[in-house]
């Protein structure tokens, strides 16, 4: 029987094919989901440790939680722990940056994996290490490009094994002040601004990378117990019929579920993807992708809508 988890109380409170896109205004619905399979820690891209992570989504009235880090899962019996001082439920999870075709930068969220599993472990060190060879040729680009990075988080996460993205690039650019009148100039003073600006396909420091295909990182979530959800499809692209097409592409291939409940998804986003599940039995996730609480676009918990209909959560909230 597939599970279902409903909103029982009130919250207290990615390579794109065009770049990050703003919120919708829109209004949520009284009684947000009280659940959010999407948030991210210091042990990739997010701003607080697991146990802060953890803490916010209790004080938002999260009941069951994901911690999902990108290509890593370092941080989840972190969140474990916290979870059960806390009153959370954790579920354990990993988001694998993958390609397909041209593509560069897709997500697959993996939930249920054993965090423990040594296969698990070893292919996401080795992903990550292709990313950070890939990081070292952007930062090279960046430089050529006039930028002068602060190199003392990107060393100081290096030294404790974490991982380098584009966004700790981007952070490198905009806290060097010697960029500081340039990025002012071109209205680039913000992080993201600055990544979409020269760190997504296409833009002038971006590099492409080869490894691993959305295939392949089905098959390592399933290989370590886990279940398979695409993430936030049209954060990655923009055409409806492409975006079912690869719905059905990736079902192919294992696909368990899609992430079809989204902080920046409309409600004719919502809606198409969801109806699309429904008809090839797939599992509906959400989340409000939480990345710490000054991030400009996911700084909330709960910060998303299901647009009136009922998630299909399936093992994830057995």
């Amino acid at each position: 029987m597939t599970a279902i988890l409903r909103p029982r109380s009130r919250g207290c409170g990615r390579s794109t094919t065009s770049g990050r896109k703003p919120l919708p205004s829109r209004r949520l619905s009284a009684d947000p989901p009280t659940f959010d399979l999407q948030s991210h820690s210091l042990h990739s891209d997010g701003a607080l440790e697991p146990h802060g992570v953890v803490l916010a989504a209790a004080g938002a009235g999260v009941e069951l939680l994901a911690l999902s880090d990108h290509d890593t899962v370092d941080g989840v019996q972190q969140a474990l722990d916290a979870a059960s001082e806390l009153g959370v439920r954790v579920v354990t999870a990993v988001e694998i940056s993958s390609v397909d075709r041209s593509m560069q930068d897709l997500h697959v969220l993996g939930y249920l994996v054993d965090h423990h599993d040594s296969v698990l472990r070893d292919r996401l060190r080795v992903w990550r290490d292709d990313r950070e060879r890939r990081a070292e040729a952007m930062g090279a680009a960046l430089r050529e490009l006039g930028y002068e990075l602060d190199e003392s988080e990107i060393a100081r996460r290096r030294n404790e094994g974490k991982p380098i993205g584009r966004p700790h690039l981007a952070d490198a650019v905009v806290r060097h002040p010697a960029n500081a009148a340039r990025l002012q100039q071109e209205g680039l003073a913000e992080r993201s601004a600055f990544l979409e600006a020269f760190l997504i396909d296409g833009k002038p420091a971006f590099k492409p990378r080869t490894t691993p295909t959305v295939s392949e990182s089905i098959a390592a979530i399933h290989d370590a117990g886990g279940v398979a959800v695409w993430a936030h499809p049209f954060w990655d692209v923009d055409a409806s019929p492409e975006v079912l097409e690869t719905i059905d592409r990736f079902r192919e291939w294992g696909l368990d579920g899609v992430e079809c409940f989204y902080a920046t998804h409309t409600r004719e986003q919502t809606l198409l993807v969801a109806d699309r599940c429904a008809e090839l039995g797939l599992l509906t996730t959400g989340s409000s992708d939480f990345h710490g609480p000054e991030h400009r676009l996911f700084s909330k918990f709960r910060a998303f809508s299901t647009y009136g209909r009922e998630p299909s959560l399936g093992p994830i909230a057995a």
